[in-house]
C-alpha cells in the first residue's frame, strides 16, 4: 500500500476525519493552535503505530515497555513503526550531554581507550607500555654493536636509609647498584641521609648488544623487570646520560606514579573507575557560597554582615526550633576578641586574613555554659555539618537553599574525570579538551587528526562515527554547540533537532517520523540546512509526518494537510489537503489565504518610554563576548538573532537566574557575568518556558490557573451547601469528602490488561464527573 488511510478519527477535537497520507514522503499538518495537529499527528497515528509495534514483540519483552492507549478510530492502514520526535528536553539528568545523547561521547571513550597515548598527570612524560620481548627487539635495533648496561630502577626520588633494601638485595645474589649516580658495591653501601630523597637502581648486566646474544639480553631485562616491578633502565656506557627507561606497565618511568588499565570506562564520569573523587563526575560541587553568607559586605560584622549566623531560620539547631543567634554572636565577639578583629568595621575593608578566621576556622572560644575552651570552626564548616547532621530537614534545606551553591569542581575544574584519564591524549588533546569544542571545532579536529598507519586501521570504523555524527549535528543547524553542553540547558527545538540527527545517523528505513515543528527556535538563515536533512531522512526510505507553521516548510512539502477551521471545539475537521498548490487554491482554507499574502496584518504598535533600566554588564557564559546590554522595564522587550547567537544564554542563563537569586534567594548559578542592575525595580520574576504545566493526571486548565478555587468556594457559599455543612474541599476532586471515591476523581476506571494496553472505562458511579 502507497498510502496511510485513517477512517474516522475522533481523538480529542478530531470530528471523524478520514483522509490517505502518501507514504515515503515529507507531510506537513498545518492549521490554526488548537486545530487538532498534534491530534491527529501524534495522538493518533504516532500512538497506533508505536501500539501496534510494541503489540508484536513477545509478551516478555512487552512488560517492560510502555504501552500506549489505543486512539479513537475506525481504521487505519500502511502503518509503519513509528518514532516521535517531540519538543521536550531529552534528560534533566545533570550528567547528560549533547555528546552522550549523540553517542559521540561513547566513541570518543573507545577512541581515546584503544588509540590514546598515556601521560603522566604529575610530571607530564609520555608512558609508553611495552612487553619485554618488545623492548628486546628496540634495545636489539637501536643499540646494536654498542656496550650497553642493564639497571633495575627500585627508588626514584624518596627519603630513606634503604639499609634493609640493600641487605636483600646482596642476599639475593646481586653484586652492585647504584645510588644517587654513582656506582657501588652491595657490600659496602653507602650512609644515606634519612630525611633527603635518594635514587637507588640496582645493576644487572653489562653486554654487548648483538643479535648472538639475545638471550642474555632477554633473561638480564626480564630480572631488571621482575626486580623493579615492570621497569627497566638501558643505557650505554660510553653515554649514560642517553638511556631509555622501559615500562612492562601504564607507569611513568620518571617518577613511577602507575595508571590504571586503559579501557573505555576510564573515560566515562558515570563509572567510579574514571569519575572525579570530588565531584563524582559532575563538574561541579555544592559548597556554601561566601556570597550568600556575605550579601551586603559594607556590614559590619556588628551590624550582621553574616546573614547565615543572624537568620532565625537557619540558627536553629535543636528539635524545639529554639533560635541560637545569640550563641553565634557571642562566639564571634570571642574570636575577634582574641585575634583583634574590629566588630564595627565593614566587611570589604577586613584584611584577607581576619576574613579567613572567620570564615575557615582558627583559635578557640568559650561558650558560656561550658568550662573548657573549644576550637573555632569557622562559618563556612560550621554550615556544612550542619547541612549534613541537623536533626531537623527544615534547617537542612534552609541551609542549602540560602546559603550553597553550586561551583566548578576544584580538583577536575570542570572535566568531570580523574586526572589519569585526562592526561591521555590523541593529537595532542585530552577528550575533555575534545568536548570542549564546538560541533564545528569538533568536525574540523577529526578532519585533520594525524594518526599513524597502524592507529588509524585500529580507530577507522570509531572516527567514521564520530565524524558521522558531528556532521549530521551541523546538518541540522546545530554547528555551534559544545559538545559538553548540558541537556537541561537546551532549547526545546535544539532538543529535538539533535534527536533528528541521531535519527539520521541510525540509518533507519521504512519508518514512519512524527516530528512536532522542528523549525521552532531556528532562524529563517538555517531554515534550508534542517529542510535538507528532512529530505535526506525521506529519501532513506521514511514517511515524515511535520506538525508545521512554518512557511517555507509549508511550501517545501510532498503533501500538506490543513487541518481547522477554528481552534478547539470550531477545528478538528480538514479544511484542506493535497500539494502545495491546492492549498493556495482552498478558499476556506487561512493557511491558504496566508500564503496568498491574504491574513490581516497586526497593527504596529507604538514604543513606550521605559523609566527604568536593567542593565546587565560583562555577559560571558558560553559563546557570549562580555557583552554590555540595557534592558528597558515596563515594555515588551525581543531578544532575536540567528540559532546559537546567544538568545537563551543572556536572557534565560543570566538575567533570569540573576534576579531570580537576588529576588527570591535561588540557588541555581547565574552564567558569568560582571554585574547586574536594576534588580530594585522589580519585585519577582517569572519564566515561562516550555516544560509541560500538567504533574498529575487531575490536573487541567482550571486548576492550573486557579479558578477552580473561587468555584469551590462559590458552591460552598450556596444555601443547600451551607445547611449540609460543605466547605470547599466538598467540592474538590483531589481530597477525600469530595472526589468520587470509586474513581478517586479520575472520572474514569482503569482496568489492567497485562500484557495488552490498559482499558479506560467511564466511572459507573459519578458517570465521569
Amino acid at each position: 500500500m502507497d498510502v496511510i488511510r485513517v477512517v474516522g478519527a475522533r481523538q480529542h477535537n478530531l470530528k471523524n476525519v478520514s483522509l490517505d497520507l502518501p507514504r515515503g514522503k515529507l507531510v506537513v499538518v498545518t492549521g490554526l493552535s488548537g486545530s487538532g495537529k498534534s491530534s491527529l499527528a501524534f495522538d493518533t497515528l504516532y500512538a497506533e503505530g508505536q501500539r501496534r509495534y510494541v503489540e508484536s514483540l513477545s509478551a516478555y519483552a512487552r512488560q517492560f515497555l510502555e504501552l500506549m492507549d489505543k486512539p479513537d478510530v475506525d481504521l487505519i492502514e500502511g502503518l509503519s513503526p513509528a518514532i516521535a520526535i517531540e519538543q521536550r528536553n531529552p534528560s534533566h539528568n545533570p550528567r547528560s550531554t549533547v555528546a552522550t545523547v549523540t553517542e559521540i561521547y561513547d566513541y570518543l571513550r573507545l577512541l581515546y581507550a584503544r588509540v590514546g597515548q598515556p601521560h603522566c598527570p604529575n610530571c607530564g612524560s609520555r608512558i609508553k607500555k611495552q612487553s619485554a620481548q618488545a623492548i628486546v627487539n628496540e634495545v636489539l635495533r637501536t643499540r646494536s654493536g654498542q656496550s650497553t648496561s642493564i639497571y633495575a630502577p627500585l627508588v626514584q626520588s624518596r627519603p630513606g636509609t634503604y639499609e634493609d633494601l640493600y641487605k636483600r638485595l646482596q642476599r639475593t645474589g646481586f653484586v652492585s647498584a647504584r645510588t644517587d649516580g654513582s656506582l657501588h658495591d652491595l657490600s659496602a653501601p653507602p650512609k644515606l641521609d634519612r630525611y633527603k630523597k635518594h635514587t637507588i637502581e640496582l645493576f644487572v648486566d653489562k653486554l654487548k648488544v648483538s643479535a648472538d646474544d639475545k638471550q642474555r639480553l632477554n633473561d638480564s631485562i626480564e630480572i631488571a623487570l621482575k626486580e623493579s616491578r615492570g621497569l627497566v633502565r638501558v643505557e650505554s656506557s660510553s653515554d649514560p646520560a642517553a638511556g631509555a627507561l622501559h615500562s612492562e606497565n601504564h607507569a611513568c618511568p620518571s617518577c613511577g606514579l602507575s595508571l590504571p588499565e586503559i579501557e573505555p570506562r576510564l573515560f566515562s564520569f558515570n563509572s567510579p573507575y574514571g569519575a572525579c573523587a570530588t565531584c563524582d563526575g559532575l563538574g561541579v560541587k555544592t559548597n556554601v557560597d561566601e556570597a550568600r553568607i556575605i550579601p551586603d559586605p559594607s556590614k559590619s560584622l556588628a551590624e550582621g554582615a553574616i546573614v547565615a549566623w543572624a537568620d532565625p531560620v537557619t540558627t536553629r539547631t535543636n528539635r524545639w526550633k529554639k533560635s541560637w543567634s545569640g550563641y553565634y554572636t557571642e562566639i564571634l565577639e570571642q574570636v575577634c576578641e582574641q585575634f583583634s578583629i574590629p566588630m564595627d568595621k565593614p566587611w570589604q575593608k577586613l584584611s584577607d586574613k581576619h576574613k579567613d578566621i572567620i570564615l575557615r576556622g582558627g583559635g578557640t572560644y568559650t561558650p558560656s555554659w561550658a568550662k573548657n575552651p573549644q576550637d573555632y570552626e569557622g562559618v563556612i564548616k560550621n554550615l556544612e555539618r550542619r547541612a549534613q547532621e541537623s536533626e531537623s530537614d527544615f534547617v537542612k534545606g534552609a541551609i542549602a537553599d540560602r546559603f550553597m551553591g553550586r561551583k566548578r569542581c576544584p580538583a577536575c575544574k570542570g572535566a568531570r574525570l580523574k586526572p589519569e584519564a585526562l592526561a591521555v591524549k590523541v593529537g595532542g588533546l585530552g577528550v575533555h579538551e575534545i568536548v570542549k569544542m564546538s560541533v564545528e571545532g569538533a568536525r574540523a579536529f577529526f578532519r585533520d587528526l594525524k594518526l599513524s598507519e597502524q592507529e588509524r586501521a585500529i580507530a577507522r570504523q570509531v572516527l567514521k562515527e564520530i565524524v558521522s555524527r558531528v556532521e549530521f549535528l551541523s546538518a541540522v543547524g546545530l554547528d555551534y554547540l559544545t559538545l559538553d553542553r548540558a541537556s537541561e540547558t537546551l532549547a526545546g527545538g535544539e532538543a529535538q533537532r539533535i534527536h533528528l540527527a541521531t535519527q539520521i545517523g541510525s540509518g533507519l528505513t521504512g519508518v514512519m517520523y512524527v516530528l512536532d515543528e522542528p523549525s521552532i527556535g531556528l532562524h529563517p538563515r538555517d531554515n534550508t540546512r534542517l529542510l535538507t536533512t528532512l529530505r535526506r531522512l525521506r529519501d532513506l526510505g521514511n514517511t515524515l509526518i511535520v506538525v508545521e507553521h512554518d512557511e517555507e516548510t509549508i511550501r517545501s512539502a510532498d503533501w500538506v494537510v490543513d487541518l481547522g477551521p477554528g481552534a478547539g471545539v470550531h477545528g478538528g475537521q480538514i479544511v484542506a489537503q493535497g500539494r502545495i498548490g491546492d492549498i493556495l487554491k482552498a478558499k476556506a482554507s487561512v493557511t491558504g489565504a496566508y500564503l496568498r499574502g491574504e491574513g490581516p496584518r497586526p497593527p504596529l504598535s507604538k514604543n513606550r518610554k521605559p523609566k527604568e533600566w536593567l542593565k546587565v554588564r560583562g555577559a560571558r557564559q558560553f559563546n557570549l563576548k562580555s557583552l554590555d546590554v540595557d534592558v528597558p522595564l515596563g515594555t515588551m522587550v525581543c531578544v532575536t538573532g540567528v540559532s546559537g547567537s546567544g538568545k537563551s544564554t543572556l536572557v534565560h542563563e543570566i538575567i533570569y537566574k540573576a534576579l531570580a537569586r537576588q529576588l527570591h534567594g535561588a540557588k541555581d548559578e547565574p552564567g558569568e557575568h560582571r554585574s547586574l542592575q536594576g534588580a530594585e525595580h522589580l519585585d519577582k520574576i517569572i519564566l515561562v518556558d516550555q516544560t509541560p504545566i500538567g504533574r498529575t493526571p487531575r490536573s487541567n486548565p482550571a486548576t492550573y490557573t486557579g479558578l477552580w478555587g473561587p468555584v469551590r468556594d462559590l458552591f460552598a457559599l450556596l444555601p443547600a451547601a451551607k445547611v449540609r455543612g460543605y466547605k470547599p474541599g466538598r467540592f474538590s476532586f483531589n481530597v477525600k469528602g469530595g472526589r468520587c471515591e470509586n474513581c478517586q476523581g479520575d472520572g474514569m476506571l482503569q482496568i489492567s490488561m497485562q500484557f495488552l494496553p490498559d482499558v479506560y472505562v467511564q466511572c459507573d458511579e459519578c458517570k465521569g464527573q
